[in-house]
């Protein structure tokens, strides 16, 4: 992997987990969100050809990820002690994440990772998935078949999985991709 391709993964990797802290009430929930949501991205990775919008997708993916946290955080509570209601809605309202703020950080994560594919993948990618721009004014300003971006678009957002995946096999101690501890043998899919 070449060195635009790192720098990318590990700067995405960042902007997340920092998106995150802000969120969450503290480092250690943050890492925990975020490694649950690069496994449920990679996990769900093939879904990503069934969406017309990359970061809508994970968007929604990065949206469950911290209801379900939440969720289970408060069953595993609801054992231990009583919580007061009130406290409970507030913390429910200070942890309610916009769509916009969610978007922003998917889109960081993306603009970095766009320019390391193909330039006519990420051009494509970026009009069609970010910009929403119709494929038929795609299709008209590069000269070609409303078919020939579609397929483009597909091959695109394959090639852009696939960098999804080498960004979601990070190790927050030990880099990416060569990581030698446990736990990231333990969660590394096989590629």
């Amino acid at each position: 992997m070449d060195e635009a391709v790192r720098r990318a993964l590990v700067d995405s990797h960042e902007d997340m987990l920092r998106f995150l802290i802000g969120r969450m009430r503290g480092r250690q929930e943050a890492e925990e969100v975020l490694q649950r949501f690069m496994l449920r991205a990679i996990e769900r990775a093939g879904d990503l050809r069934d969406v017309g919008s990359v970061k809508g997708w994970l968007s929604r993916v990065l949206a469950t990820t911290i209801a379900d946290f939440y969720r289970q955080a408060a069953r595993g509570r609801k054992h231990e002690t009583a919580i007061d209601p009130q406290e409970l809605a507030e913390l429910a309202e200070a942890e309610v994440v916009s769509d916009a703020e969610m978007e922003a950080a998917v889109c960081n994560c993306l603009y970095r990772l766009l320019p390391t594919l193909r330039p006519d993948y990420a051009e494509v990618i970026w009009r069609a998935d970010l910009l929403e721009e119709p494929r038929e004014s795609i299709a008209s300003a590069l000269d070609t078949s409303v078919n020939n971006i579609n397929v483009r678009l597909h091959r695109a957002r394959g090639a852009l999985r696939t960098r999804l995946l080498q960004m979601c096999r990070t190790c927050v101690i030990h880099g990416f991709l060569d990581c030698e501890c446990q736990q990231e043998k333990e969660q590394a899919p096989a590629l």
